[in-house]
């Protein structure tokens, strides 16, 4: 079969380590003569699998004991309810930052709980730049921040300093790219299905201080941090396909290192960027200084080429560059286990695209 080239924003490409161990767990896991998806969970061979999952997590992003590491259901989208509903009490007061579509939804949900003060956004260029320069009051309970924002193709490359406010960050589609001192953070959320694993699964980080800073309300069982955290990912039946998969990436980023994929994903980045800079057919629609290493947005000069242009990839094996429907566009999403080979395939596609439109 000829290689096709993945770009979807998501669920997104994995390691090839990571797809091969779960075809041959499918088949026969850990040598039960049973398959992965009719495992139990609470079998010791399964449980192996979320406690290593959960090392993984620590070991990579260097967090001691003071942080507790859960894999939960519903998505980073449950999270915009879960967090403010967990330390949003009444009349108390948090800070957000919208940056696009998935900071603005978990805004909507945070107003339900308490108070909202949005202490800056990007919404006034259509989400095309990173926010800066915005002082986070010391009185409310939390900063919240989206660390790479998908549908419009921008990145956090730093994170401001809060001075001792809670900092909570959605790093759904930046996990595991660079490097960055995790242990800033009181809490870290990421979906699984745009850097880490199959959709499914909700990895969540939080420091074990801020539990007891949540907020004096009645939290459903099913909803309460602190219930997943303390039985370690198992107070229900959790995603078992989805986690064992986060499990074998993470055993490769572990063995590539933080240092290293950012090279790699810089360098990946940096040769897309340069082609939409340098090609007269298209250009990049996000502020050059917050280009996301994740989520290349593009678009080309001439609209009426777009679609053409897509059926052009398409026949090149080149797959996912359609842009999110509330934009349009393409989108190129350099995910850590997409190869520079990919990318490198797409540059030659623009550039031949463009000698046939000369």
């Amino acid at each position: 079969m000829n290689k096709v080239h993945n770009f979807s924003a998501g669920p997104a490409v994995l390691p090839q380590s990571a797809i091969d161990a779960s075809i041959a767990a499918l088949q026969n896991f850990a040598s039960t003569g049973l398959s992965l998806i009719e495992i139990s969970h609470r079998s010791k061979e399964y449980t192996e699998v979320v406690a290593e999952a959960t090392q993984l997590v620590k070991d990579i992003l260097q967090l001691g004991d003071d942080y507790a590491v859960a894999f939960l259901q519903g998505g980073a989208s449950l999270q915009f309810d879960m967090i403010p509903m967990n330390w949003l009490g009444e009349g108390e007061t948090a800070a957000y930052v919208n940056t696009g579509v998935w900071a603005g939804r978990a805004i909507k949900e945070a107003k339900l709980f308490g108070n909202v003060n949005v202490l800056a956004s990007s919404e006034d260029k259509n989400f095309n730049y990173i926010p800066k320069n915005y002082a986070i009051p010391a009185d409310v309970k939390y900063y919240h921040c989206t660390s790479n924002n998908t549908i419009y193709g921008t990145e956090m490359f730093d994170f401001p300093d809060t001075n001792g406010v809670p900092l909570v960050c959605d790093m759904s589609s930046d996990i595991f790219s660079r490097p960055f001192d995790a242990n800033k953070f009181d809490m870290i959320y990421a979906g699984a299905q745009k850097n880490m694993g199959p959709a499914g699964t909700t990895l969540v980080i939080v420091k074990k201080s801020f539990l007891e800073k949540r907020a004096k309300r009645i939290i459903p069982t099913m909803l309460d941090y602190k219930i997943h955290l303390e039985n370690e990912s198992m107070y229900n039946t959790p995603s078992v396909f989805a986690i064992f998969v986060c499990m074998h990436t993470l055993r490769w980023v572990k063995q590539i290192g933080l240092e290293a994929m950012e090279k790699r994903n810089k360098a990946k980045a940096d040769l897309l960027y340069a082609e939409i800079d340098r090609n007269s057919l298209f250009v990049g629609t996000t502020a050059i200084e917050d280009r996301s290493r994740m989520n290349v947005n593009f678009v080309l000069k001439n609209k009426e080429y777009e679609e053409e242009f897509l059926k052009f990839c398409k026949a090149k094996n080149l797959s996912g560059l359609k842009g999110h429907r509330s934009v349009g566009g393409l989108r190129a999403s350099l995910y850590n286990a997409l190869e520079i080979e990919s990318v490198q395939a797409l540059v030659d596609a623009m550039q031949e695209f463009e000698k046939m439109k000369a």
